[in-house]
C-alpha cells in the first residue's frame, strides 16, 4: 500500500534536486507575510519586485520565500506552517526554468502549433509546459496565457512527461513590452537610410525576386498599418512569417536585408528602435527553430 507524500516531504524532495520551494495554505496560496515583515518593513519583497534586503526566516513574502535548504524547510518557524499546507509551490527563475501556464484548451491548442515541445505537465484546465532557461514573468501575455519564471511561483503537479526543451525566442518575445507609440508630433527614434533586399544579397534564394519583394511590400504595409499600437508585435510577426519562407533554400537569402526593411517600416511608425531590433531579430530566430 502506498501513501500519498505529505507537502514537506514533496518539498524536501523538490529542494534535494535544486527547485526552491514553499508551501501553499488552503487555496493553494502563499502564506501571508508575518507581523515584522509587513507594510513594507522589509524592502522591495512585499510587492515581490525582488528579493529584497529581508532576513526573515519565516516562509513569508511567496516565490521570495523559496529555499532548498532543508534546515530551514524543517526548521521550528517552518513547522506550524507545514501542518497547515496544502499543496508545494516552487519557484522556477531560482530553479532556471520557465513555465509557460496554458490556462485553457484554446492556450494548449495555440501552444501546440506555435511552442517547440518539451516536457508537459496537466493542470486542472489546461497544462504547464516547462522549459530549460529563466526569463522575467508575466501574465496574460496573450489569451490563457501566463509565463511564469523570476518574480512567480508556479504549483507543484508532478515532474510531467517529456523531453525539457531550452527555453525558445518566441516566448521571450512574448514578454517584451513594446513601448507606447508616442503622441502625434513626438520622435522615437529615427534610423540612417538602409539597404533594401535584392538579388545581390540573396544570392542562394530559390525564390524569384518578384516573389520576394511582393511578400516584404506586403508585410511591411502590415507593419505601418499599426500607427496607434501593435506595430512591434506585428513586425516580429511579419520576420517570423518571411524567415519561414526560406527554411528550405540554399542560402544565403538575404535575411539581414529583410530584417533592417522590417525595423525601418516599424519606427516609422512610432517603435523605438531598440524594441524594433529586437522584435524582428526574435522573429528571425523563431522561423530557425521551428525549422530544426
Amino acid at each position: 500500500m502506498t501513501t500519498t507524500p505529505t507537502p514537506l516531504d514533496a518539498a524536501l524532495a523538490l529542494a534535494v534536486a535544486g527547485v526552491p520551494v514553499l508551501p501553499l495554505r488552503a487555496g493553494k496560496v502563499p502564506f501571508g507575510n508575518c507581523r515584522s515583515c509587513k507594510d513594507g518593513a522589509c524592502g522591495g519583497r512585499p510587492n515581490m519586485k525582488s528579493a529584497g534586503p529581508c532576513q526573515c526566516p519565516a516562509p513569508c513574502h511567496a516565490w521570495a520565500a523559496a529555499t532548498t535548504d532543508p534546515h530551514v524547510l524543517t526548521s521550528p518557524v517552518w513547522a506550524p506552517v507545514w501542518r497547515e499546507a496544502v499543496a508545494v509551490a516552487y519557484y522556477p527563475g531560482g530553479a532556471g526554468l520557465t513555465v509557460v501556464d496554458l490556462d485553457n484548451a484554446a492556450a494548449v491548442a495555440w501552444a501546440r502549433e506555435i511552442l517547440p515541445p518539451t516536457r508537459t505537465v496537466p493542470t486542472t484546465r489546461g497544462e504547464h509546459w516547462l522549459y530549460r532557461g529563466a526569463m522575467p514573468s508575466s501574465n496574460a501575455v496573450r489569451p490563457g496565457v501566463d509565463v511564469k519564471s523570476l518574480t512567480q511561483y508556479a504549483r507543484w503537479l508532478g515532474p510531467g512527461s517529456g523531453r525539457m526543451a531550452v527555453l525558445p525566442a518566441v516566448i521571450r518575445a512574448l514578454v517584451v513590452k513594446e513601448d507606447t507609440t508616442p503622441a502625434p508630433g513626438e520622435v522615437a527614434s529615427s534610423l540612417p537610410a538602409r539597404a533594401t533586399w535584392g538579388r545581390s544579397v540573396a544570392t542562394g534564394c530559390r525564390h524569384t525576386e518578384r516573389y520576394v519583394r511582393t511578400g516584404l511590400e506586403r508585410g511591411l504595409a502590415l507593419v505601418r498599418a499599426r500607427t496607434e499600437s501593435g506595430a512591434g508585435s506585428q513586425a516580429f510577426g511579419v520576420a517570423r512569417f518571411l524567415a519561414a519562407q526560406h527554411t528550405g533554400c540554399p542560402g544565403p537569402c538575404g535575411l539581414a536585408a529583410i530584417g533592417e526593411e522590417i525595423v525601418a517600416a516599424a519606427v516609422s511608425v512610432g517603435v523605438p528602435e531598440a524594441y524594433a531590433h529586437r522584435a524582428v531579430a526574435n522573429g528571425l530566430e523563431v522561423a530557425v527553430e521551428r525549422e530544426a
